[in-house]
């Protein structure tokens, strides 16, 4: 088996990064493991302490995140809602399709499967982030500890080879696959055994609702690091980052508002981002095919870090106009229940600042909208649970063994 860069070794078409040849011919005996396994809470823990301890890892703020999930405190959280279920086991192996432009999404799909009781094959982001180097490093140091585990654990980086998606895809009792609808389309291609299951995350966008007077009586730069958080910091990427802000509120009211969040956030970004000029070129193409389906206002801004786009209606063609790198659609509401047109089946997640969250899903509830997955504060929408996109990925990467 020859070189091949500094961080994997390859054969054929494969480069494996975590594994080997002779590891992915091992996976195919392996027994599953019992969900929560002490097996894989005792990995996770020493993954942990070994991200927590790292000097490269503290670099970068989400593996530093992925670190405090994977402690034992988290672990025990994570495990209440399926004590008792003793008579769960993995399904076996899980073959994952880590989207492009997420660093960490690759971890945290591989290691909930191993606390379904799962083995992994992981096809890392083409990306080349410093983030995937560094959880390999560290995932493999860790396996040197737990030799056991070697065989769980195949991380590879492969171009766009069918032939690959057809092998791997054989093999696999659970395909989760990330990405979006066209990588979806794709791999879908290769057919599954016909007892394994596919859990696909699609294209989805996200929404923002701020209420007007606690976000005027909001520590302003607190606030503005927490919208930072879940939109530029993955350049509105991800799908849990909001492109839509809505606001509630008298109308004086929401307009200071709006003067004094943007302007904090304004002052948060000049020293932390940088507009590309194919960036600032996506943003305009987006505000022309915006003003073509609804009456849109562009709101003055210092320069072009921040996109703001008022609009007075919400047509259900709205998601087609979204970009990333800062583009925001605003819209004033009156009520919670004017938001439903952006609640299509490809909504995601909906955060919010100073509205009471079980008033938010009552008016979700109400709606009884074909999207919304998730619920959550400003400032945490990129925050990993067990439960995504509406699914329990324990439950579904496992299997009940009854007793009747």
């Amino acid at each position: 088996m020859q070189q091949h860069s500094n961080d994997g070794m390859e054969r054929a078409d494969v480069t494996y990064v975590v594994g080997t040849k002779e590891t992915e011919a091992q996976m195919e005996l392996l027994r599953p493991l019992p969900i929560f396994s002490k097996e894989s809470k005792d990995f996770l823990a020493a993954l942990a302490e070994r991200i927590l301890s790292d000097a490269e890892a503290k670099a970068y703020p989400d593996v530093v995140t992925l670190g405090f999930w994977c402690r034992p405190a988290s672990l025990r959280q994570m495990e209440k809602p399926y004590v008792g279920e003793r008579n769960r086991l993995g399904r076996g192996i899980a073959f994952h399709v880590a989207p492009a432009n997420v660093a960490v999404n690759f971890a945290y799909s591989c290691l909930a499967a191993f606390l379904a009781g799962n083995a992994s094959i992981v096809r890392l982001p083409s990306k080349d982030f410093p983030q995937v180097r560094i959880l390999c490093r560290l995932v493999s140091e860790v396996l040197q500890e737990y030799p056991a585990l070697l065989p769980y654990f195949l991380f590879v980086r492969y171009g766009h080879e069918p032939a690959i998606n057809v092998r791997y895809s054989s093999l696999c009792q659970t395909r989760v696959v990330w990405g979006g609808d066209a990588t979806i389309a794709a791999v879908r291609r290769a057919p599954l055994a016909p007892r394994a299951r596919e859990i696909p995350f699609a294209d989805r966008h996200s929404l923002v609702v701020i209420d007007a007077d606690a976000c005027l009586a909001a520590d302003r730069a607190r606030i503005a690091q927490a919208f930072y958080r879940d939109t530029y910091q993955s350049d509105q990427n991800a799908c849990t980052a909001p492109h839509f802000v809505v606001w509630l509120g008298k109308a004086a009211r929401v307009e200071a508002a709006q003067e004094a969040f943007w302007g904090a956030l304004h002052e948060c970004l000049k020293t932390r981002y940088a507009l590309q000029p194919v960036q600032a070129v996506a943003k305009l193409a987006a505000l022309y095919r915006l003003g073509a389906c609804t009456e849109a206002r562009k709101a003055p801004m210092p320069d072009n870090l921040i996109t703001r786009v008022h609009v007075r209606v919400l047509p259900e063609v709205l998601p087609d106009c979204k970009v990333g790198s800062g583009f925001f659609i605003e819209y004033a509401a009156r009520d919670l229940a004017e938001i439903r047109p952006l609640c299509t089946r490809a909504c995601q997640t909906l955060s919010y600042y100073g509205v009471p969250r079980e008033t938010l899903l009552d008016a979700v509830l109400s709606m009884r909208p074909a999207g919304v997955d998730r619920i959550v504060p400003m400032g945490r929408t990129m925050d990993f649970a067990l439960v995504w996109d509406g699914v329990d990925l324990v439950r579904a990467m496992s299997r009940v063994v009854s007793l009747v």
